[in-house]
């Protein structure tokens, strides 16, 4: 049984006030960043394991590797944020300014409609979805597969929700509207094919609350 435990990056400097951070500006996580991936791995601490997984942008492996500091950290390019354009480096304010218009049309529709330059929610959904089936047929070919086998994955606040609404049918235009990822959220998807699965933990960030280990449960 293959089991995502999901989360996102850290905070970094850009992070307060919220500017659009893609592919193009690869910062580091700030230190409250860093305070909350150690809390995570408070909470994960002897939880097995079976994969880290993790963008390869440097706040999303800082991120992993914080919370399994003595776990190999595979670094994914299909996990790499979505490349947000002429956006990049801008808050969500300021683009309303900008490009008012496509702005609008993005908010309505961003499985369709992409920022100047960058993806639409469509085009980042082709690299999600095929690293789910890759994950997929990882498992298939373990022993016991009766087990849960829990992969941790670090990505980003697009990707996340992608990666969700993929596995939970909701349509992809609404990804934004439906689905939330703070960051260094715990989200956990369980019994994960490439039909989708089941959602057991949401969003939660009780870990930095001082809440320790599994408080899911995949019956």
């Amino acid at each position: 049984m293959l089991t995502i435990v999901l989360t996102r990056h850290g905070k970094t400097r850009l992070s307060l006030p919220e500017q659009y951070l893609g592919q193009r500006m690869d910062v580091p996580l700030s230190e409250e960043g860093r305070a909350a991936a150690q809390a995570l791995h408070g909470r994960l601490d002897g939880v097995a394991l079976a994969r880290v997984i993790a963008s390869p942008l440097q706040r999303a492996l800082q991120t992993a590797r914080i919370i399994t500091p003595t776990a190999t950290v595979e670094p994914e390019p299909r996990l790499i944020e979505a490349d947000y354009g002429e956006w990049e480096g801008h808050t969500r304010s300021a683009i309303r300014v900008r490009w008012p218009e496509l702005r609008q049309a993005w908010e309505a529709d961003p499985a369709s409609v992409s920022p100047p330059g960058g993806e639409s929610g469509a085009d980042v959904s082709e690299r999600v979805r095929s690293f789910v089936t890759s994950l997929v047929d990882w498992e298939k070919t373990l022993e016991r597969p009766d087990d849960e086998h829990r992969v941790l994955v670090v990505g980003h606040s697009t990707v996340n929700r992608i990666l969700l609404a993929l596995a939970l049918g909701v349509p992809l235009r609404d990804y934004r509207r439906r689905i939330r990822q703070d960051w260094v959220n715990l989200t956990v998807l369980t019994t994960v094919t490439n039909e989708g699965g089941l959602l057991v933990l949401d969003n939660d960030v009780s870990h930095i609350r001082g809440v320790r280990g599994i408080t899911w449960d995949v019956t």
